[in-house]
């Protein structure tokens, strides 16, 4: 029972603990966060047959790389690492045409999902039967 109660923090040593994170990313220089500070250092050549991206495009492909790299960095090849910088800068120019088609919030779904197998129907439940009435005979 103590251990349980060692392994949690309170609210005020985590609220402690926020404070410090947030001071310390504040006290990073800011010169690390700006686009040319990213995508300059880690530019390698790109092929010939890579596709022409505006530079919206290119700082997106470098986000989504950097972002990559920084989750599972140390995990991936040199190979891997180009693999991946390739396969985000061929994913781009789909992306951008989606994106540029217009849409209004009272367009329906391009597609209308239908089952290919109708859901059995349970057959109804036949009426009930009155029962012949008894009549009285003379016997």
């Amino acid at each position: 029972m103590n251990n349980k109660i060692d392994s949690a923090i309170s609210r005020r040593e985590f609220a402690r603990r926020a404070a410090f994170a947030s001071a310390a990313a504040s006290l990073a220089p800011s010169s690390l966060l700006t686009p040319e500070s990213i995508a300059a250092p880690s530019l390698p050549q790109q092929p010939a047959n890579a596709p022409k991206l505006s530079p919206e495009s290119q700082a997106e492909v470098e986000s989504r790389v950097q972002s990559i790299f920084a989750q599972y960095g140390k995990r991936l090849s040199d190979a891997q690492k180009a693999d991946i910088r390739r396969l985000a800068t061929e994913a781009q120019p789909p992306l951008d045409r989606l994106r540029a088609f217009a849409t209004n919030n009272g367009d329906g779904p391009g597609l209308y999902l239908k089952p290919l197998m109708e859901r059995e129907k349970k057959p109804s439940p036949a009426p009930a039967r009155p029962k012949p009435a008894i009549t009285p005979t003379n016997s």
